[in-house]
């Protein structure tokens, strides 16, 4: 098994211990064992990082795009060289199969990649004006940026909330989860050793809460980006509010499919099983409310069934692992809570639904049936690994289910009928639509999603722009 790293604070390019700090254990989900210790950031620390930011946007805003460009490709060159190193302390941290968490990496280089062709891409315009008259259109960085991620993803995630920002000419803090720090450090840490400037990328670590306020409090901070659940992002967008600070939020899902009796369901099932019980169902965008047209319903759902029962369940480091554990204690609560309540109300329980073991936080592959819509679970995202299976009773019926929650970031849809997925695109309530496929992010397209599940993208053009603001120059 792989070693973990040590874990450290990164300010002004400088690895900062825990010497004379507040600092809390990093846990392994496997073993439910103390893998590290992790060091909070002080008052002062917080301070000597503001005002890093400060002085790293002017040196990284001015420094020449095609300089900037070859940085930020020179460090995921060096994510990719680490990337065996990185994705084994991930699978320490949160759980998930290790090919998995160098897949991870590997995704984060390629995002980097794409940002850094795309500093070379940020066009102004012209506007048409009589002669001896000229307006032009101008984009500039929107200034230091504070970002806050999630667990989930260690590496991604934050990758998502410094990326973007450094390929637009913006300085950014970034606090990634205490729970899983190494991997955003280890992010952190490629990008200073290419040549990022250490005031203008820092990680530092501490109570969510404290840290967020603290920085987003000061006026150096211009935007704030955060990964996590709707509850933490409205508190956030609230704080955000109080300076006019721009913000984009990634937030909760509870994704529909709808799978339609003119779909392959083998090719469905072989599809969304996988993609529903990737990373424990930890995912924002894990396909969770199967929607199935009758006539094809017993058969996706005894597919299902079928195929969540072989899901192979162990440590990540494990050959052949397919899930690993719950990232967290608080995830089996969570589970045993819906899954009591969903039953309780009259789902019928298929497949799964207990914890495995007494050592780490396992969970068994689970999938409930006939789901009433009042169960909880059907209304708050369950973030775990369990499926919904409801028969619905045709398309304007599923479309109306797909969007009655105030969610709207991931959706999937099965069909074979191009005039229905043309309806669909236009009908379904969310930020992103796969159809007839699993896959809803590319570092070339923008993520994000609608209504309670956020605003703003991030990945894509729309990535680095949502870290810039116009400005219209009018010459006489």
């Amino acid at each position: 098994m792989a070693d973990y790293p040590s874990l450290h604070l990164l300010i002004g390019g400088e690895q900062l211990s825990g010497d004379g700090r507040e600092s809390e254990d990093v846990i392994d989900p496997a073993t439910g064992e103390t893998i590290g210790t992790l060091p909070h950031a002080g008052t002062d620390d917080l301070d000597r990082a503001l005002d890093g930011a400060r002085r790293g946007f002017r040196e990284w805003r001015d420094t020449p795009a095609d300089k900037r460009a070859a940085i930020l490709t020179k460090a995921a060159g060096l994510i990719r060289e680490r990337a065996r190193e990185i994705g084994p302390a991930m699978t320490r941290e949160q759980g998930k199969p290790v090919k998995e968490a160098i897949g991870e990496t590997i995704y984060c280089a390629m995002l980097l990649e794409f940002y850094a062709q795309e500093i070379k891409r940020i066009y102004g315009r012209t506007l048409v004006r009589p002669s001896g008259q000229r307006v032009e259109v101008q984009y500039h960085p929107v200034g230091p940026v504070a970002g806050f991620a999630a667990w989930n993803f260690p590496a991604i995630n934050v990758m998502r909330k410094i990326g973007g920002a450094l390929a637009a000419g913006c300085s950014v803090i970034v606090k990634p989860s205490e729970e899983t720090p190494a991997g955003g450090i280890a992010m952190v840490q490629a990008l200073i050793d290419a040549g990022v400037p250490g005031d203008a990328v820092q990680c530092v670590f501490g109570v969510p809460d404290t840290v967020s306020r603290h920085l987003l409090a000061s006026p150096v901070i211009r935007k704030v980006t955060f990964t996590g659940s709707t509850a933490v992002g409205k508190h956030l967008a609230r704080l955000a509010a109080d300076d006019l600070k721009v913000a984009t939020m990634e937030l909760g899902g509870h994704a529909p499919v709808l799978v339609f009796a003119d779909s392959d369901i083998d090719a469905a099932l072989d599809t969304m099983v996988p993609t529903k019980y990737r990373n424990a169902g930890q995912v924002c965008v894990s396909p969770t409310r199967f929607l199935v047209e009758e006539p094809v319903f017993e058969k996706f759902r005894d597919g299902f069934v079928e195929r969540a029962k072989q899901v192979a369940v162990g440590s990540g480091f494990e050959d052949g692992t397919q899930m690993g554990p719950l990232a967290n204690s608080r995830g089996l609560d969570s589970m045993e809570k819906l899954l009591g309540n969903a039953q309780e109300k009259g789902a019928k329980l298929l497949a799964g639904g207990s914890r495995i073991g007494n050592r780490g936080y396992f969970h068994e592959p689970t999938v409930l049936s006939e789901v009433p819509l009042d169960a909880e679970i059907m209304n708050e995202e369950p973030f775990g690994p369990v499926a919904l299976i409801n028969p619905m009773a045709g398309e304007e019926a599923m479309i109306e289910e797909a969007n009655r929650l105030p969610y709207g970031l991931a959706a999937y849809a099965w069909t074979d009928n191009p005039a229905r997925r043309r309806r669909l695109a236009a009908e379904v309530e969310a930020g992103m639509l796969a159809i007839n496929g699993g896959g809803v992010s590319a570092v070339d397209a923008p993520f994000g999603g609608v209504k309670w599940s956020g605003y703003g993208s991030e990945d894509g053009r729309e990535g680095v722009m949502a870290c810039m603001v116009p400005k219209t120059v009018h010459e006489s």
